[in-house]
C-alpha cells in the first residue's frame, strides 16, 4: 500500500509537529485542523480489512517496518498518551469531575470478533 502525502491541513507544518518548539496556537484552528484530518482519515479506516493491516506502507519507495496494523496501535496509543497528559495537567489545575478518557468501553466498545461485526 502506498502512503499518500497529501497535507490535508497545511497550516499544521507551521504551528506543531515533531521537532517544532513548544506553542499554544488558536484552540479554535487546532479543533478545525483535528476535525479536517479525522474526516479525511474515516473513508480509509472504514475500508481497511484484515488482510491490509497487515500489510506495510510503502515510504521512500520502501515497505516500512511495521505493519499498517501496528502503527495505528502506536498512534492509538500516542493519542491516549496525551490524553492522559492533559487529564494529569487539569487536575493539578485544581478541575473536578474529569470524564474517563477511555470511559464506559465494555457497554459501548467491547472487543468483538471480526465474524459478528
Amino acid at each position: 500500500m502506498r502512503a499518500q502525502s497529501k497535507n490535508i491541513a497545511p497550516q499544521l507544518d507551521e504551528l506543531v509537529g515533531y521537532g517544532k518548539p513548544a506553542s499554544t496556537p488558536p484552540l479554535d484552528d487546532m479543533w478545525t485542523a483535528w476535525r479536517t484530518v479525522t474526516v479525511a482519515a474515516d473513508p480509509y479506516l472504514d475500508a481497511l480489512t484484515t488482510e491490509m493491516l497487515q500489510g506495510h506502507m510503502i515510504v521512500d519507495g520502501q515497505p516500512h517496518y511495521q505493519t499498517i496494523g501496528t502503527m495505528i496501535q502506536r498512534i492509538i496509543y500516542h493519542y491516549w498518551y496525551h490524553i492522559g497528559e492533559s487529564q494529569a495537567a487539569r487536575q493539578l489545575l485544581g478541575h473536578a469531575s474529569l470524564p474517563e478518557f477511555v470511559g464506559d468501553i465494555q457497554g459501548q466498545g467491547p472487543y468483538r470478533p471480526e465474524s459478528s461485526v
